[in-house]
């Protein structure tokens, strides 16, 4: 039986490590592919060893595994560093018969091993992407990030801010600006009245969080939110007089890359659940305070409406370079 092994950071898997993982794997009965991890890794292990599960589960004899990175020595030379290695793979894996690479180490490395090297375009003629410049510049790049990994890069907008300053609308036209999901105010699909209970308010939280969730999932990029916990907290605190715990919690659990927190300079449009057309100023300030009390920053949208969505458009644009 032929074993081979593929090593690498995987930091993260991309297409072209794929690549290199289906190349080896049609000329081994069996492939090892070991992913080394450190504890101060910027994305995390159990997430990054959960894509390549999750990429590979169809194809039984490629055997994920996982190792942490407390053998190498950077300061050594090539020769003598990946000694280290090989002594390391010896000591948790079985024999290897091939080493497959697509970088330097790989003929030393197959060396120490004891094993032969097969070279896999190294000059990434074939995929033009490292998991450096994913990381630096993901939507640079996003056709040679698998479709599990994109969710972690997606950024999350949160627009923001009391009734009837057009945050629907515009997570809306964003979304079909963007090529784009949108999450939208969940609660208008839950309730037909501000006459809410303690348990309306659980299930409007929990049901926005797993919405953000699912959006993202299938998100192109990035992905508008209309609203959020913290204003699911607001409404509790003023149509209850109390909060549930479970909504600090759901609040935690998801966090938002930009807030734009949306003026109240527009008309107010009543509807059967807006109920606070005579304090506008008051509900905007506890809104703006919510944010400053979190350290959250945010950009403050105001303006008509067409003004509002080329403010967010050149914002966005930017962010997406």
């Amino acid at each position: 039986m032929k074993r081979g092994l593929v090593i690498g950071k995987f930091m993260p898997i991309h297409n072209g490590h794929i690549a290199l993982i289906n190349f080896a794997a049609a000329q081994c009965d069996e492939l090892i592919v070991s992913m080394s991890f450190t504890p101060h890794d910027p994305i995390p292990a159990e997430l990054r060893f959960g894509w390549i599960m999750e990429i590979f589960k169809d194809q039984p004899h490629i055997k994920p595994a996982i190792i942490v990175d407390d053998f190498d020595n950077e300061a050594l030379p090539l020769i003598e560093r990946t000694k280290l290695w090989a002594l390391r793979m010896r000591e948790v894996y079985p024999k290897i018969d091939i080493l497959f690479s697509s970088e330097d180490y790989g003929a030393p490395f197959a060396m120490n091993m004891a094993a032969q090297h097969i070279l896999f375009d190294q000059q990434r003629s074939a995929i033009p992407v490292s998991a450096t410049l994913i990381r630096n510049a993901p939507f640079k790049h996003w056709p040679y990030i698998p479709d599990v990994v994109k969710p972690y890069f997606v950024k999350k907008v949160c627009l923001y801010g009391p009734e009837s300053t057009g945050k629907s609308t515009l997570a809306e036209k964003m979304a079909k600006h963007y090529r784009t999901v949108f999450v939208p105010e969940v609660a208008r699909e839950l309730i037909t009245s501000n006459d809410i209970t303690i348990n309306d308010i659980i299930k409007i939280g929990q049901a926005q969080t797993g919405r953000v969730r699912e959006k993202v999932s299938i998100a192109n990029k990035i992905v508008f939110c209309d609203t959020d916990l913290i204003t699911t907290k607001i409404y509790a605190q003023y149509y209850l007089n109390q909060v549930p715990d479970i909504l600090n919690k759901l609040e935690n659990e998801i966090s938002y890359d930009l807030y734009f927190l949306l003026d109240i300079d527009v008309a107010w449009v009543a509807d059967h659940l807006r109920d606070f057309g005579d304090r506008r100023l008051e509900m905007f300030n506890l809104f703006k305070s919510e944010l400053e009390k979190r350290g959250i920053n945010y950009i403050l949208i105001s303006g008509g409406y067409e003004e509002r969505e080329e403010k967010i458009i050149k914002i966005i644009d930017d962010m997406l370079m």
